[in-house]
């Protein structure tokens, strides 16, 4: 099997996290990073053992030894970087939320499609074991017609305006940082978007959505109650209702359980299948699988799913009048 070469952009957080999945596959290899200080790059390959670290993100994107490169920076640096490697002709697994709105989706996506290349947003929740067989209970009409979903994903941080978090420069606020979590997971159940959004926020002092509720309105009967926060800690679970049952996802964004119940909450059937990594594996062999393959687009997380999800983010924000600097 040929083992899929790997890049990755950036030396934070989520790009140590995505190096450890990376590193237990048997048909990945790390072979490159990327950082603005050559010294963080060279910690970083050290710290991961990869042969080469770069000081600029254009050194990583024209290595001709890489065949896909995952995007690890703040998101308003998606649109750039993810371009930057496209129009090297270098596959690329960008971080959710895909860029700051649909119009910068959609240019990104077009130039995929202009290059040749593959292209997927790491929403990694979706590729998750214990979420595909969630999916396959709802197929199989365990719970009847889905009437209702709650999703939450919330924390509390500290506030301070030059935190990523809090910084409109940056992209900041709960819908784009930890929202797009259970816009992304509703949609992925049910396979649609909604008829109709009804959303409030709290707009702190950050001039972001400190924490915000959203309301999916379906007009065959289906509502979903849909809440982010980073200043407030609310949880992480997911409850779909049926007619005939409910469905409890523990941590749904993350989940390696989720229990079947009928609806007087008796406990019908458990699925546990806890990760061989850290859960970034998943996505990260969906991708290695397209690349194999010769596809330019991933039939579970299709390109067309990341628009959609993220013009339901543009008229969210709009219904609040949050705009980003440089919009």
């Amino acid at each position: 099997m040929k083992k899929i070469r790997w890049g990755i952009l950036g030396s934070g957080n989520i790009a140590a996290t995505f190096a450890t999945a990376l590193n237990s596959m048997e048909d990945s290899l790390l072979e490159a990073v990327a950082s603005r200080s050559d010294i963080r790059a060279k910690e970083f390959a050290e710290r991961f053992k990869i042969k080469k670290s770069y000081g600029s993100y254009e050194e990583l994107a024209k290595d001709p030894d890489i065949d896909v490169i995952y995007i690890a920076v703040p998101h308003t640096e998606h649109k750039n970087m993810a371009g930057l490697c496209i129009k090297n002709n270098k596959a690329v697994l960008c971080e959710k939320p895909f860029t700051i709105n649909s119009k910068d989706s959609e240019e990104l996506i077009n130039m995929a499609k202009e290059h040749d290349v593959f292209l997927m947003e790491a929403m990694w929740t979706k590729f998750l074991p214990v979420n595909l067989k969630v999916k396959q209970w709802i197929k199989e009409g365990k719970i009847g017609k889905v009437l209702h979903i709650n999703a939450k994903f919330g924390f509390h941080s500290d506030y301070d305006p030059q935190r990523r978090l809090y910084n409109p420069s940056l992209g900041g606020g709960a819908l784009l940082d930890v929202g797009v979590y259970p816009i992304s997971y509703t949609t992925f159940i049910l396979e649609r978007i909604p008829d109709k959004i009804i959303s409030s926020a709290i707009i702190g002092s950050s001039a972001v959505d400190e924490q915000n509720v959203v309301i999916f309105h379906y007009n065959d009967g289906i509502l979903a109650d849909l809440s982010s926060s980073i200043s407030c800690e609310t949880g992480g679970d997911a409850l779909i209702v049926g007619e005939r049952g409910i469905i409890k996802v523990d941590r749904f964004w993350s989940t390696e359980s989720a229990s079947l119940y009928d609806n007087r909450y008796k406990c019908i059937e458990e699925y546990k299948e806890p990760f061989k990594a850290n859960g970034y594996e998943y996505e990260a062999a969906e991708v290695n699988r397209c690349l194999r393959e010769g596809l330019r687009i991933s039939s579970l997380n299709p390109l067309t799913d990341t628009l959609s999800n993220m013009k339901l983010m543009d008229e969210i924000r709009k219904q609040w009048g949050l705009v980003y600097p440089g919009e």
